[in-house]
């Protein structure tokens, strides 16, 4: 009976695990740079979602979206959401982070939590007075699944999330390795005291790095809100810890590490959440999958608290 079901629990979790990875890679590509946990970048992900879901409510009730291309509307959609969580992204920088920069680790950390409640609770009193509700369901705009065979079916908006993250993930990796600023944000990672002795620009350099981890977090909150059909002001929250999990799991500062970080806690939590409860007898059901998932995280940090790709370094002095 759980082989029968394997191969579609295989589906759903690769789909939850690029939308991790993608989510993750904001917060390894932060830490990269400042050494620092943006905690804020699961709301920026919220706040994606939302924007997306709104633009697609008001295209629908404007009668815009009858007769377009399910794609051209997903574009459009995408290149909006990254528009203004990537501005979003680099406002909180410059407003709550940069200010802090010379300030112990703790204070940022403490900076980053106000932020992340400060987004959440924006989020729901703008939503309630312009709706009276915060809870929306988002316009589906892909429909019917891919079947393979006997085994599984790939719903077609889950296979979109799967494809436009690992169009993210190259992008992203591309930039990093082969272009002028790619190479700039390697280079402030490394130590940014030399590369500013080298011309670099440290602050555009930061500021490139969370307006493109904000963008990317952005445009998985649409994927998102296209996949799970619902969304809240507090879905950040939990899918941001999980995020952050993976980019641990991966070895926080790596970029490889967090995209396979992501994809496997997705595949790991998608199969404790299906297997659990017949491999327990029912003592643990699906409703465990979060402390499976936390589980993964105290398990890495006392055992490989580097990660996976991760390399144990000395502390900076």
């Amino acid at each position: 009976m759980m082989l029968n079901i394997l191969p579609q629990v295989l589906v759903d979790g690769l789909t939850l695990g690029f939308m991790y990875a993608v989510v993750a890679l904001g917060y390894t590509m932060v830490y990269g740079i400042l050494e620092f946990i943006n905690f804020a970048h699961g709301e920026i992900f919220m706040v994606g979602a939302f924007v997306g879901t709104e633009v697609l409510l008001i295209s629908d009730a404007l009668g815009a979206l009858e007769g377009m291309n399910p794609f051209v509307a997903l574009f459009l959609t995408l290149i909006i959401a990254m528009v203004i969580t990537g501005a979003l992204g680099v406002g909180i920088e410059r407003v709550a982070y940069r200010p802090l920069r010379g300030a112990p680790r703790l204070v940022p950390l403490i900076s980053a939590i106000g932020v992340s409640f400060l987004l959440q609770d924006l989020v729901r009193f703008t939503e309630a007075l312009a709706r009276n509700e915060f809870y929306l369901n988002s316009p589906t705009l892909f429909t019917g699944s891919i079947s393979l065979g006997s085994f599984a079916a790939i719903p077609a908006k889950g296979l979109i999330v799967i494809v436009l993250a690992i169009v993210m993930m190259i992008a992203l990796t591309l930039f990093i390795n082969k272009t002028k600023w790619g190479i700039a944000m390697r280079a402030v990672a490394q130590d940014q005291s030399t590369a500013s002795l080298m011309t670099i620009n440290v602050d555009k350099v930061i500021m490139l790095t969370f307006l493109i981890g904000s963008s990317l977090g952005g445009a998985t909150g649409v994927l998102f809100a296209q996949n799970y059909g619902t969304i809240d002001p507090y879905i950040g929250f939990i899918l941001g810890l999980k995020a952050f999990t993976a980019a641990v799991l991966g070895g926080i500062g790596n970029l490889r590490g967090a995209m396979v970080g992501g994809v496997l806690l997705g595949l790991l939590e998608s199969l404790s959440g299906a297997f659990m409860g017949p491999l327990t007898n029912g003592a643990f059901g699906a409703e465990y999958k979060d402390v499976f998932a936390f589980s993964i995280l105290i398990l890495v940090l006392l055992f490989k608290p580097e990660g996976l790709f991760g390399e144990a370094v000395k502390e900076k002095v």
